[in-house]
């Protein structure tokens, strides 16, 4: 008698990528009345700004960057799937300004509905994106559960004179952003049956690339603040930077880099159930102008799985920093607006 074929593993999981994340409302709900990190002086980056990464000071010329990141599959490819959860992990350390030194692999798998074969695979994608930011996974740990979850904890270093937190960009910087957007969008249509294979191919080329300019961006002194844009989308993770900074920001949504098709795709109903979370949570914060409603709109709250970095920097290193996100194979970075004086308010224009 033969065995049951494996099931698709986007069918097995709620929600996949980083729309798996909790709502950013809910969640600052969840984190209130959590304990300071005051009393520590050696920890540079705690919880305090909502930033990529705990940095703690070893000593004058090395901090310790510390993050984790999992979720459920966005793709079937267990391969895929390895090496995009992996990739979008090491981002938080890149994205602090660090370097990635090793990493320890996170697994929740149903172990009598997945084969050994696909959760091998799932950790010979984590292995291979590893290897490619040239670290080690130097253990992790394992577990059985319903729905597959990988991920990794990560662990880098960054001199602390090079530390980039997401609270500091100052009013007239400019926004950059590394990779193009609608990453959920895609995702959504694939869970339909609905990707083209080249589509495909071009969501798994953005969400395996390695956000590895980051170290060489954050040496530019013209670069003021750094986060990455994941789960809350970038009017989320755009407007954490404004509250960091007590700035507001202006963005035009012609200037936004997307993914091809995936206007098309939000306009033919192609939407995550995230991206509407998202948007519940901040519209209060952001002034979006009227034709940009429905698709776009969505496109802008869609949650990324291990989008681009986002950059506020002076205007003199724009011209460093895309050159340099170029170099790292960031081909659609592009200006996307401006920091302003203003209110933490973000207004998106045409």
């Amino acid at each position: 008698m033969s065995s049951a074929p494996t099931p698709r593993l986007t069918s097995l999981s709620h929600g996949g990528g980083c729309g798996c994340k909790i709502a950013p409302g809910m969640l600052a709900d969840l984190l209130k009345g959590s304990a300071a990190a005051a009393p520590f002086a050696r920890l540079l980056v705690g919880t305090e700004t909502a930033d990529d990464a705990a940095v703690y000071q070893l000593n004058e010329h090395q901090a310790l960057v510390a993050t984790t990141d999992f979720f459920m599959p966005i793709v079937d490819d267990p391969f895929d799937f390895g090496r995009i959860a992996a990739a979008n992990a090491l981002s938080d350390v890149y994205a602090m300004g660090g370097t990635p030194i090793l990493a320890l692999a996170l697994l929740a798998v149903p172990i009598k509905v997945l084969s050994p074969h696909v959760i091998r695979e799932i950790l010979r994608g984590g292995e291979a994106i590893c290897a490619e930011a040239g670290i080690p996974i130097a253990g992790g740990h394992s577990i059985d559960a319903v729905e597959p979850i990988y991920g990794l904890a990560a662990i880098g270093l960054v001199h602390p004179r090079h530390l980039k937190r997401n609270s500091q960009a100052q009013a007239g910087d400019a926004l950059i952003l590394g990779k193009p957007l609608g990453v959920g969008i895609l995702s959504a249509a694939l869970k339909k049956g609905q990707l083209p294979a080249a589509d495909y191919r071009a969501m798994i080329d953005t969400t395996t690339r390695l956000n590895r300019a980051g170290p060489e961006l954050a040496e530019l002194p013209g670069v003021h603040a750094m986060t990455d844009v994941t789960g809350f989308g970038l009017l989320g993770h755009l407007l954490e930077m404004c509250r960091g900074a007590r700035l507001g920001a202006r963005v035009y949504m012609t200037h936004v880099p997307l993914l091809d098709h995936a206007l098309a795709m939000a306009e033919a109903g192609c939407v995550t159930g995230a991206s509407a979370r998202n948007w519940g949570a901040y519209r209060g914060e952001v002034r979006l102008a009227p034709q940009l409603e429905g698709a776009r709109q969505a496109l802008l709250c869609d949650p990324q799985t291990s989008g681009g970095l986002l950059i506020a920097c002076a205007h003199d290193a724009v011209a460093d920093v895309m050159r340099i996100l170029q170099r790292h194979g960031c081909a659609h970075a592009a200006a996307i607006g401006a920091m302003t004086g203003d209110a933490p308010l973000v207004r998106v224009e045409p």
